[in-house]
């Protein structure tokens, strides 16, 4: 990348010199002299815009509405898990506890606040579900029109939300790749401001306060410990962290750099992306030491990780190298198997949430995570996305007459 700086407004989306996507920057000395740690985590505000002295967008307002129920996600103890795997310290962070029970609610968020400082009047997206239905509940909250863009092969559940937001839902005859161009060809020729991820810097700076929950959740976590006499690992704290286009990854690492900078962190976390088998574009660029991300055709049953053409691969294959992680693929079987897994502590995760929890199952048996190490896996998106791709994670629900005496034959 050119490494080209740009002022605020000058460049909304990509670097125009090489096409590279953009880090937003923030003042760290401005910040610094205005605030410390402890000015935010003191906050009542229990979602993302308790950080907002770390966001480059203005308040959004919304009060009393979804956008600001965005993030503050809880985190879980996963010990029964843990057991099984030889584990110590394993923790999930559960992301379809989100307004519209994903991720991509944050980046949303962010972008809505984005969209409305700048009055762009329509703001759309391509997405295969979870981006969209971010985006048109977001908009919703405040009353923002929206665009969304999806293939027609996005599961039902996802595109009912769309439409029950109120969104204008165009579903394309093509895969996401075509709908993500296809999108921005449209924001060009209507003036709609595009939210694409992995094009719309602002979409990972939403994604980064997933970064800065876990930094606050951890430092809480480190605190009892030593207050209950225990100590706490030597070893940075690793992350899991289920990969499609690139964009979580890039943002969750974008948030620790932020506050390594801020020096408000001692120690950076590792980060480990997991990549469905049939969609590791990403993976395959980490493992042959490059950042050139060649196209792949993505055939995965987590359609929220199926990408053709990351559009956040460079910088996802940098959130790996630059803190030690590395990249991790599971088959779609595993997958299921994860979501089978997770399912009894009372987790529902649809196939890409459960990504990220297939990836530390393979990490524990190939040695990559030690027994000592802390370990929080994300995940990202609520299963009730995607039920068809649940049903196949377990066994079938019996079927009796209505009869004690069936009740007891099965039992």
């Amino acid at each position: 990348m050119c490494k080209t700086e740009y002022l605020p407004g000058q460049v909304t989306y990509t670097c125009p010199r090489d096409g590279g996507n953009l880090d937003v920057e923030l003042d760290y000395d401005t910040i610094r002299q205005k605030f410390q740690p402890g000015d935010l985590t003191s906050r009542s505000e229990g979602s993302l815009w308790r950080y907002l002295p770390l966001l480059p967008v203005p308040d959004p307002g919304g009060e009393g509405t979804p956008l600001r129920a965005a993030g503050w996600t809880p985190v879980f103890t996963l010990k029964r898990l843990a057991e099984k795997l030889g584990l110590e310290r394993v923790w999930l962070k559960d992301e379809s506890r989100n307004p519209t029970a994903s991720f991509k609610d944050r980046a949303s968020a962010v972008v809505v606040a984005r969209a409305r400082e700048i009055g762009a009047e329509v703001i759309v997206t391509a997405s295969t579900g979870n981006a969209g239905a971010a985006l048109a509940g977001m908009c919703a909250a405040v009353g923002q029109k929206a665009v969304i863009f999806a293939p027609k092969s996005a599961p039902p559940a996802k595109v009912a939300q769309l439409l029950v937001f109120g969104a204008k839902v165009i579903l394309v005859d093509g895969t996401y790749d075509e709908a993500f161009d296809l999108t921005i060809q449209a924001a060009q020729e209507f003036g709609w401001y595009c939210r694409n991820t992995g094009y719309n810097p602002f979409t990972a700076e939403g994604k980064k306060t997933g970064a800065l929950e876990i930094w606050e959740w951890y430092h809480q976590i480190k605190d009892g410990m030593v207050k209950n006499g225990e100590a706490p690992s030597e070893a940075p704290l690793t992350v899991f962290v289920s990969v499609g286009d690139g964009n979580i990854i890039a943002g969750i690492h974008k948030g620790f750099k932020d506050l390594m900078a801020l020096g408000w962190m001692e120690k950076m976390p590792r980060i480990i992306g997991v990549q469905a088998e049939g969609s590791a574009a990403i993976a395959n660029a980490f493992e042959a030491g490059t950042e050139k991300i060649i196209p792949i055709s993505a055939q995965t049953i987590a359609d929220s990780i199926s990408v053709d053409l990351p559009r956040d691969g460079v910088r996802a294959v940098r959130a790996a190298r630059e803190t030690g992680g590395t990249y991790i693929r599971v088959s779609d079987d595993e997958i299921l198997q994860a979501i089978a897994a997770l399912g009894p502590l009372g987790i529902f995760a649809e196939p890409a949430g459960a990504t990220a929890y297939a990836g530390l199952v393979k990490a524990a048996k190939q040695g990559v995570v030690k027994a000592g190490d802390p370990i929080l896996v994300l995940n990202t998106g609520s299963g009730l996305k995607d039920v068809g791709a649940a049903m196949k994670a377990v066994s079938a629900a019996l079927v009796i007459e209505p009869t004690l005496e069936a009740v007891k034959r099965i039992l």
